[in-house]
């Protein structure tokens, strides 16, 4: 195990924001989880999977809802966690983040420190996703449920015994958190260490830890992040026009931007549910979702979540490809479904291929 720093846990904020496709929640907020965890003299543990005793348990902690939504209550979120202990009668040996982002990779590291465990350098997506089935834990089968769910100062619980289907899942745990001011706590899909092993997207947060510190300590640090993730730089330009809304535990957003530098004359347009989901560059598709789209500011190269971006913000969009396991059958179906209820109705193509010189 790496026992991680407190530059360690600011470097995977920044990093595991770029993985975010402008979603995860608020950088900032994951900034204060990691102060309150330094300051407080918490131990915080990074476990390689391959280092889990095969008999095991690890919990997949995460808040769910809209991602205007910026509050976190260590406390309740921890509650949460043990009340899943109580209910399922056992002793998690760690958590493991259900996603990459700013915000929510860092609750499973809170929770995991102030239960005195470790956290998984593992995740559950590889990217920031809109949805609680959204997971490859739902290619590989493993249940979401047991799952608790928690409004944000843990006085509402609800333990969820059993779901037909991880979309259920989804569907309740919305629910509750478009009835809790749009955010709820939840601790679900208990893994045993042999699926710790397989089934998450691996080494996932010593890599966003590198990636946050190449974008601290390089020169042109949004050329080294190209470099380092095989990612591509899809547009640079000027916000003209952002419409927002909060609705049903979700945050939707329509963005539109006009391009300056190699871009000069071209126009952008982003569509987000919590993440941005589709990239057009002249009304034309140029990303689309599982494949990361991430907003970067030009000056600091870090991410800009999209429910904080407002007209005549300049910004730099940046396409990063989706782990493989995304790139499956199943993986492509389980977006596919996601991305017409939101009204994307074009069909995947790899980012490689659809940036590729014609």
């Amino acid at each position: 195990m790496k026992k991680l720093t407190y530059q360690d846990m600011l470097d995977l904020v920044d990093g595991a924001a770029i993985f975010s496709a402008g979603g995860g929640g608020s950088p900032e907020e994951g900034y204060r989880i990691a102060d309150s965890l330094a300051s407080e003299g918490f131990i915080v543990e990074l476990i390689p999977p391959s280092e889990v005793p095969d008999d095991a348990r690890v919990v997949n902690f995460a808040c769910v809802g809209a991602t205007t939504v910026v509050d976190y209550d260590s406390n309740a979120a921890l509650k949460t966690l043990k009340t899943l202990e109580e209910y399922a009668g056992f002793s998690v040996f760690a958590t493991i983040p259900v996603e990459l982002g700013g915000f929510n990779t860092l609750t499973a590291i809170d929770v995991a420190a102030r239960r005195g465990v470790p956290v998984v350098d593992a995740d559950g997506a590889g990217r920031s996703v809109p949805e609680i089935q959204l997971k490859v834990y739902t290619i590989d089968n493993i249940a979401l449920a047991p799952m608790i769910i928690a409004d944000l100062h843990g006085r509402n619980i609800v333990i969820v015994t059993e779901t037909i289907s991880s979309m259920a899942g989804e569907q309740i745990a919305r629910a509750l958190a478009a009835q809790w001011n749009n955010s709820a706590y939840t601790a679900r899909r208990i893994l045993t260490g042999v699926q710790v092993k397989t089934s998450p997207i691996q080494l996932t947060l010593s890599r966003a830890i590198q990636i946050g510190r190449l974008l601290r300590k390089a020169v042109e640090p949004v050329k080294a992040i190209l470099r380092e993730t095989g990612s591509y730089e899809l547009f640079e330009g000027i916000v003209d026009e952002v419409e927002k809304k909060t609705d049903a535990g979700f945050t939707f957003i329509n963005i539109k931007l006009h391009g300056t530098n190699k871009f000069e004359g071209t126009k952008f347009e982003l569509k987000v549910k919590n993440e941005v989901l589709a990239s057009y560059r002249n009304g034309k598709l140029v990303a689309l979702a599982p494949d990361i789209i991430t907003p970067v500011n030009p000056e600091t190269s870090k991410c800009v979540t999209a429910e904080r971006i407002e007209k005549k913000d300049k910004l730099m969009i940046l396409g990063l490809p989706a782990p493989q396991k995304w790139r499956t059958v199943k993986g492509l179906e389980l977006w596919q479904d996601t991305l017409q209820r939101a009204h994307i109705h074009e069909r995947y193509k790899p980012i490689e291929e659809s940036t590729a010189p014609s």
